[in-house]
């Protein structure tokens, strides 16, 4: 398994720069890091600290915990995973306006092409429009051949995996683990949002991990 990991980070530090490249050829700030710790150090240097932070759900950033850390320096927060059921819908409403927005990615195309799939649409939302800044953080698990290769991968890895998270959510792909292309009320794949130029320039920001992170 050693040898293993050392050829998949050898890969990593080859096709994650080539990325990273093509991310600022569209107008996006990127940055390879091999680690998650010098990864976590660079988004805490994106972030003022005056500046209000909320979050779309992301495994990655969970796994990174970077959320925590910034709300532990003192940053205030539109935190929807701690509130009520009653305030949720209305934290994502107050996110659009935060100073910065934190997600994930579900798929991201060799070229520099951002996918990311919604149930809802307050996260493609959040970074398509409203705050100041985006970041997005992924790990090079989510990165595709083409864009093609890169919605595949959102509608059916990436979906089929989040929903295992919510079990009252009755989809096909919870029953069955695989997408079923399906119009369910409960469907985890409303919003497709393809981000192909990052406008302004440098609004969002994208951190790509040499390691498999989130789905």
């Amino acid at each position: 398994m050693a040898v293993e990991k050392e050829f998949l980070d050898l890969r990593a530090s080859k096709l994650g720069p080539r990325v990273v490249k093509a991310l600022t050829e569209r107008h996006f700030d990127a940055w390879y890091f091999d680690g998650v710790e010098a990864a976590n150090e660079k988004i805490l240097s994106l972030v003022p600290r005056d500046h209000v932070v909320s979050w779309g759900g992301s495994m990655t950033a969970k796994e990174l915990k970077v959320l925590s850390l910034i709300e532990e320096r003192g940053n205030k927060t539109l935190n929807r995973d701690t509130a009520k059921p009653e305030e949720k819908n209305e934290i994502a409403r107050q996110a659009l306006l935060c100073d910065t927005y934190i997600a994930g990615i579900n798929g991201l195309s060799e070229d520099g092409q951002i996918v990311n799939i919604d149930g809802n649409g307050n996260r493609v939302a959040a970074t398509i429009f409203g705050p100041r800044q985006v970041i997005l953080i992924a790990g090079i698990n989510k990165v595709a051949k083409t864009l093609d290769d890169a919605v595949a991968r959102a509608r059916t890895i990436a979906a089929p995996l989040n929903v295992q998270r919510f079990p009252v959510l009755k989809t096909p792909c919870q029953l069955s683990g695989s997408c079923a292309d399906c119009k369910s009320p409960d469907s985890v794949c409303s919003f497709i949002a393809i981000t192909r130029l990052c406008k302004p320039a440098g609004r969002i920001k994208v951190i790509l991990i040499g390691q498999a992170l989130g789905f």
